[in-house]
């Protein structure tokens, strides 16, 4: 949980920057239109060598549409371009955008998955960078920065939230946090007793998240299998990276 309080500070000290910088003669351009945006980052992604990217919610692309910016990024990674991107847990919530991402992780689009709110965030070759205007869904706007101080910033808002994020392959990734926390103790040999005394919590809901646990990894009451030992070696097997 340490790790999330610098990344809000850097989130808040980048937002801070952006608000002081507007008006002022810096390479910050705000574009109001959502089809400008798109035309712009279409023509940073054909000249692109790598790209950082993080999204809080899935695209809202259905049809061809999703088909044609899914064959985009297949054609990028097949011209080298290196991508990394970061998305919100709750856009695996999603069968469809799940599976999409997994198709792109195995291509070479790497993903990794957070709890924690993230705004969109687009960096081509640490040079361009997109930045939605508001914080919502989809919402419209961008602001198009080339200013190097405020570009090396994202880069290292999005570098400290790629380290502290987990691969989307990991079998915990449908977890809750309170969860993961559990499964974190186990792991370490607590009794739910002592999980319960570490979490200030009640030993019935640390049953309660256990029960989640092994829920939603699908490890079924057996009397031939203990499934605390099997979620601990599940755990393990994702978070070791």
């Amino acid at each position: 949980m340490e790790d999330n309080v610098p990344l809000e500070r850097l989130a808040r000290r980048l937002e801070e920057v952006v608000g002081e910088l507007r008006g002022l003669p810096v390479d910050v351009e705000r574009l109001e239109d959502s089809s400008a945006v798109r035309q712009r980052i279409a023509a940073a992604a054909r000249e692109a060598r790598e790209l950082r990217a993080m999204h809080p919610v899935g695209s809202p692309d259905t049809g061809r549409q999703e088909q044609r910016s899914r064959r985009e990024v297949l054609d990028a990674l097949e011209r080298g371009v290196t991508m990394r991107t970061i998305v919100h847990a709750s856009v695996l919530d999603d069968p469809h955008k799940a599976a999409r991402i997994r198709q792109l992780h195995a291509a070479g689009d790497l993903h990794r998955v957070v709890d924690e709110p993230i705004q969109q965030v687009l960096v081509f070759n640490r040079a361009v960078a997109f930045l939605r205007l508001t914080p919502v869904a989809y919402a419209p706007g961008a602001l198009v920065i080339r200013q190097q101080s405020l570009v090396s910033a994202l880069i290292d808002l999005f570098e400290r939230t790629w380290a502290a994020a987990r691969d989307v392959t990991e079998p915990a990734h449908r977890l809750t946090a309170r969860e993961r926390e559990v499964l974190a103790l186990i792991a370490e040999g607590r009794s739910n007793g002592a999980v319960a005394r570490e979490l200030s919590i009640t030993e019935a809901a640390v049953g309660k998240h256990v029960a989640g646990v092994f829920a939603k990894l699908e490890i079924p009451a057996s009397a031939d299998v203990n499934r605390r030992v099997l979620a601990v070696l599940a755990y393990l097997r994702g978070a070791v990276r």
